[in-house]
């Protein structure tokens, strides 16, 4: 059963239209009592946290699921992903393409039940687990949560002047290959080189987008580190 449709988030919110949610957020969040308050009224239809509230709203009215095949992440794949990303004694969060939270409302669920911060002996005896346990040890000081957003604007105009930067043939490779959607063979033709000359300069080619891609703001670092 839904409990935030869009009628019952609506009202919350106090608006007409689920595209004027976003604004009205931020205007709630900015005033203490405005925030508390609309907290408490969502807590008087449901008191679970380990999930995001907006999931189904924002999913109805503003995925475009036909057109695009998008959907917001379920929030069994936030917590499965969460429990293979997860390394011991991690206390801080990075998301570089957060969307409504639900990833991060997964590990923030996950930092309150196991408390990886605290790193004292639990278990020596019934009342230390009782008293160490993390109902009594968790501190939200403790953990760091950074997110950010990327715009579908921000990405398009980073790749066009990250291709831009590019050397002329590995920008000649990425527009041929990826804009004009030219098959490798027929790139290979355009460059009148060999096979596997070409697909050094490819490689090459990709290292450079990926080298300028990450200075442009807004835009993801698609370098593969190895440890």
């Amino acid at each position: 059963m839904v409990k935030f449709d869009v009628k019952t988030v609506n009202n919350l919110l106090g608006i007409d239209d689920a595209f004027k949610a976003p604004d009205r957020l931020m205007e709630i969040l900015l005033e203490r009592e405005e925030r508390e308050k609309l907290f408490r009224n969502f807590l008087k239809i449901d008191t679970d946290l380990e999930y995001d509230w907006f999931h189904e709203y924002f999913e109805t009215e503003q995925a475009e699921r036909k057109s695009k095949k998008q959907d917001f992440t379920p929030n069994v794949v936030a917590k499965l992903a969460n429990s293979i990303a997860t390394e011991p004694g991690q206390t801080d969060y990075y998301e570089m393409a957060a969307g409504t939270g639900g990833m991060m409302i997964a590990r923030w669920v996950y930092n309150i039940k196991e408390d990886p911060a605290f790193v004292l002996k639990r278990k020596e005896t019934v009342v230390n687990d009782v008293l160490t346990s993390s109902i009594f040890t968790y501190s939200p000081r403790a953990y760091w949560y950074h997110l950010e957003e990327l715009s579908d604007r921000a990405i398009i105009d980073g790749v066009s002047r990250a291709i831009a930067h590019c050397s002329q043939t590995s920008s000649h490779i990425l527009k041929a290959r990826y804009v004009q959607s030219l098959q490798n063979w027929q790139v290979i033709d355009t460059m009148y080189c060999e096979r596997a000359t070409y697909y050094k300069l490819r490689d090459k080619a990709f290292n450079e987008f990926a080298d300028c891609l990450e200075l442009q703001q807004g835009c993801p670092d698609l370098h593969v580190y190895k440890n």
